[in-house]
């Protein structure tokens, strides 16, 4: 069969995180890349015992059923809790190689921000990871791509692609570098304005900030 009679592997997205709680930060970057990408689902994958965290503040259940409120509200979010069903740490390599052998001819995008690029080399058989599926980086919009290559391990650095028209669909081990809007907020910040007593409604979809409030999470 050709190439071109071939049929298109189906494209899947992925972004994990604790998600303590998940919040406009995660969300709005997360559905403009999926949009980006052209993928239809992008499956969040909330972390059950985070390895390089001492742990955290919600519990398991409540931290997945803030993230299945967002999921209900979105077309293009899905719920996944494989990570949430172990009971050991939560390694990205061990989440890639289970959807892989459940799902072997889709091709994976994994999307982290720059910090986690920077620190991707210490991650558990990152090369592993590379091999299973493509990392989808989200920078600011004109931060300048020679500090970034300057930052980086040449292992690292010679896998750099920034545009789509670059990809290779078939491929793994790609870095896509995608400037996405950001949303200056993150999950600690909104837990400390939380204790304090501030509004953190502006950061937090209305069916995540009720759940905080009925729950009394975060005082």
């Amino acid at each position: 069969m050709s190439i071109t009679n071939q049929k298109t592997p189906t494209l899947i997205a992925l972004l994990g995180g604790t998600f303590d709680p998940i919040h406009l930060g995660h969300i709005l970057p997360a559905q403009e890349t999926a949009q980006w990408l052209g993928a239809k689902k992008l499956y969040l994958i909330p972390a059950h015992i985070p390895p390089h965290k001492a742990g955290t503040h919600a519990n398991a259940k409540q931290r997945t059923k803030m993230v299945a409120l967002v999921c209900d509200k979105s077309a293009v979010f899905t719920l996944d809790t494989r990570e949430l069903k172990r009971h050991s740490p939560s390694y990205t390599v061990d989440t890639l190689q289970q959807i892989k052998t459940e799902q072997p001819n889709a091709a994976l995008y994994f999307i982290m921000g720059m910090d986690s690029l920077l620190s991707f080399t210490q991650w558990r058989s990152w090369q592993d990871i590379l091999t299973l599926c493509n990392l989808v980086v989200n920078i600011r919009p004109g931060y300048p791509h020679l500090a970034l290559e300057a930052a980086l391990e040449p292992a690292l650095k010679s896998r750099l692609i920034y545009s789509l028209a670059q990809l290779q669909r078939q491929q793994t081990g790609q870095i896509l570098i995608h400037e996405s809007t950001p949303v200056d907020i993150s999950s600690t910040t909104i837990r400390a304005k939380i204790k304090a007593g501030s509004d953190v409604s502006q950061y937090l979809p209305q069916c995540v900030y009720d759940y905080i409030e009925q729950h009394k999470l975060y005082r």
